[in-house]
């Protein structure tokens, strides 16, 4: 069983990680904690940013989040807040965002609300939590990209010292202005 600490440290390290909010919110529903799950598929949709979709592919989980997914878990959400008029506008409302207009899914759905039936929520398969590929695992070791940091300026001539440290104090004689330096 997940708990909603889990997807919250993940959720601190991106908070514009949809999927996230996502799967904390089936967890909250799960939880019977209704208004967290209603919260939590409302950021989920909000940080989609009116995309139809997002494919997290690239970041190791292979899962596609569709909008009209989280708009129907929305709803589900609504159902058990005794909100069916908010769910009914809701899943009309993921209509729209439905992939080529299938809607046969939200249809069905539409007619379970108008019943008073529950909805069972999307949820991202079990077992497709989101890991990072195993070679960029391997590559976090830490990387000197910089290279050995250089002096590239001082006041002193013919200063071969190469780095950084606090004020070295001055040998005696190596330093002497010019006269024209002291004018």
């Amino acid at each position: 069983c997940f708990s909603p600490q889990a997807f919250n440290k993940t959720i601190e390290k991106d908070n514009s990680l949809a999927v996230g909010y996502f799967q904390r919110g089936f967890v909250h529903l799960q939880l019977e904690m209704y208004e967290e799950a209603l919260s939590d598929y409302h950021l989920a949709f909000s940080h989609l940013r009116e995309n139809p979709f997002i494919d997290y592919k690239q970041l190791g989980l292979r899962h596609i989040l569709y909008a009209w997914e989280v708009l129907y878990s929305t709803a589900a959400v609504q159902c058990h807040l005794q909100q069916w008029q908010e769910a009914r506008v809701t899943l009309e409302k993921a209509v729209v965002w439905r992939p080529e207009r299938r809607t046969a899914i939200l249809e069905l759905a539409l007619e379970r609300v108008q019943d008073h039936l529950f909805l069972e929520p999307m949820l991202v398969p079990l077992g497709e939590l989101f890991r990072p590929r195993k070679k960029e695992v391997e590559q976090l070791d830490s990387k000197d990209f910089l290279g050995k940091p250089k002096v590239i300026s001082s006041i002193i001539p013919n200063d071969e010292y190469i780095g950084f440290e606090p004020l070295r104090p001055q040998k005696q004689g190596f330093y002497e202005p010019s006269a024209n330096a002291l004018r």
